[in-house]
């Protein structure tokens, strides 16, 4: 009863904010608006391990592409397009990455991917700040950090690893930041509910961890849905 409450609660408010943004009610612009529902969608559906995440976060990804162009954040922008390409392997490998080609399960990193991924993120970061500083980027470093901890965050999402979590975490208490100082106050709202979905999203994938776990990892989650 909760969860239809829930779901019944965010579709109104969807359809409210996109309304007001048509008619001029609320000086919003449509594709932050449209940007704005995808996003807190397609993270909910993330928390529940829903696959219906995928299709709709690769429309977030195009609503963003444009949004962020209009702001010259450039370096979000080429993530937007990267997010696309992710998308549609994490829509395959969530539907055929386990074994067998079967549904794939959260797990845990490994010591060896946790290392592997925090070299890719100095390296990144500083390679990118010198590059983004080099063609007038408005927060070359806070871009090139917040830009290389989503991709980070992304791949370890695609591959349903838990601590997936900590890092959107950090990403997105330096994002809420950045897009005030942008003026981009909806955006900033919505990361602000995505770091409550994230703190959610950590609660739901270890309480599924556990019953994988006590089921010997032989059924697949009724929650995950093929489209």
């Amino acid at each position: 009863m909760l969860v239809s409450a829930a779901y019944a609660g965010g579709v109104a408010v969807s359809v409210g904010l996109i309304a007001a943004s048509l008619t001029h009610v609320a000086p919003m612009d449509i594709t932050e608006v449209l940007g704005f529902v995808t996003g807190a969608w397609g993270v909910w559906l993330t928390v529940k391990e829903n696959i219906w995440n995928w299709p709709i976060g690769i429309a977030n990804d195009v609503f963003y592409i444009v949004l962020f162009l209009q702001a010259r954040l450039f370096a979000d922008t080429a993530l937007q397009v990267i997010y696309v390409v992710l998308g549609f392997l994490g829509w395959y490998w969530w539907l055929r990455g386990g074994e067998q080609k079967t549904v794939l399960r959260v797990s845990r990193t490994s010591l060896r991917t946790a290392w592997v991924l925090l070299v890719i993120l100095g390296v990144s970061t500083w390679a990118m700040t010198l590059f983004l500083a080099g063609i007038h980027d408005s927060a070359p470093f806070l871009d090139a950090l917040t830009t290389t901890l989503s991709l980070i965050a992304q791949y370890m999402l695609t591959r349903k690893l838990f601590e997936n979590w900590f890092v959107w975490i950090t990403a997105d208490v330096i994002y809420i930041g950045l897009y005030i100082y942008k003026e981009l106050y909806l955006t900033a709202g919505l990361y602000a509910i995505f770091l409550a979905m994230c703190v959610a999203g950590l609660w739901q994938w270890r309480r599924s961890m556990a019953a994988h776990r006590e089921h010997g990892w032989l059924e697949a989650p009724a929650h995950v849905t093929a489209l």
